[in-house]
């Protein structure tokens, strides 16, 4: 699920401001991005740590930003006599080993060492409180946006749901008719075929109820409903605890009794409807993958 969340947190006497902003986009499992400041980055398990514990789902991108007492985020000093003395360096290779091309400052600071950043002396414990109080926040407006999303999703669900529960009710009396057509269906080739063989004959008894327990679906649709009970609870937030690899294990049990269902009640006016269930459920399957 998309989101986006920034939280802000300041030292007592205002020498270091902490910005932190967490997105998350769509990902069926959890992957966290950190951008830390390297004098945070001792701080890196500990955030990874408190996104896990709030986020289950999705890829979550944290940025920290320092910003220090002046505005400035970060000092930097340029060391004038090691690049003199590179410099010198480099244009007596250069003499001697005749390489043309011209030396730039940019090409001078890329060079490590010349130019140094440099932070104040930061306090662990208070940058600590200062780094959680600004991610706590942060997540907490992500959270929020990511709750708004999945409302509007739970609504679909729902009614993705009430689709299934609708072509359920419109398969299941056509299910229970099959054997009486199958046994008409028997008679009528009988009959055709010119062999005299009375209704209650017993071994047109035993087809046919070999084949009604064959095409019996009964157990199908009850799971089917039994499933889709369970799915609306996690949707209505009945249930309270994290959905998204429930409603996962849920969605692959309809497809399975579906298919099965199909595949018992073979019946040209079931076909179509099996289709329909089955789009349904994959629209739901897309949509639950990004649920947490």
């Amino acid at each position: 699920m998309t989101g986006f969340g920034r939280g802000e947190a300041s030292s007592p006497n205002g020498s270091l401001s902490l910005i932190t902003e967490v997105s998350s986009v769509n990902r069926k499992q959890l992957e966290i991005r950190l951008s830390l400041p390297r004098e945070l980055s001792e701080f890196e398990p500990l955030v990874r740590n408190i996104v896990s514990g709030a986020v289950s789902r999705g890829m979550i991108n944290v940025s920290v930003r320092a910003v220090y007492s002046g505005g400035s985020v970060k000092s930097y000093s340029f060391n004038e006599s090691l690049a003199d003395m590179l410099l010198k360096k480099f244009e007596s290779f250069q003499k001697k080993s005749g390489i043309p091309g011209a030396l730039t400052i940019s090409d001078l600071a890329a060079i490590e060492g010349i130019v140094e950043e440099s932070t104040p002396e930061l306090n662990q414990k208070e940058t600590e409180n200062i780094l959680l109080s600004s991610l706590r926040s942060a997540i907490g407006y992500l959270i929020l946006m990511r709750e708004k999303e999945g409302a509007a999703m739970g609504k679909d669900l729902a009614e993705k749901l009430e689709t299934l529960r609708n072509l359920v009710d419109e398969i299941e009396p056509i299910a229970s008719e099959i054997p009486a057509k199958q046994l008409e269906k028997l008679t009528r080739r009988l009959k055709d075929s010119e062999l005299p063989v009375e209704p209650n004959d017993e071994r047109l008894l035993r087809e046919l109820v070999i084949f009604s327990d064959r095409s019996d679906v009964s157990e199908e649709i009850t799971r089917l409903r039994s499933h889709f009970i369970q799915f609306f609870d996690f949707i209505s937030g009945v249930s309270q605890a994290p959905s998204g690899r429930s409603l996962d294990f849920l969605i692959q049990e309809m497809n399975r009794e579906t298919t099965t269902l199909g595949n018992k009640a073979l019946d040209t006016s079931v076909s179509p409807l099996i289709v329909k269930m089955k789009t349904e459920l994959e629209k739901i399957r897309e949509q639950v993958q990004n649920v947490e």
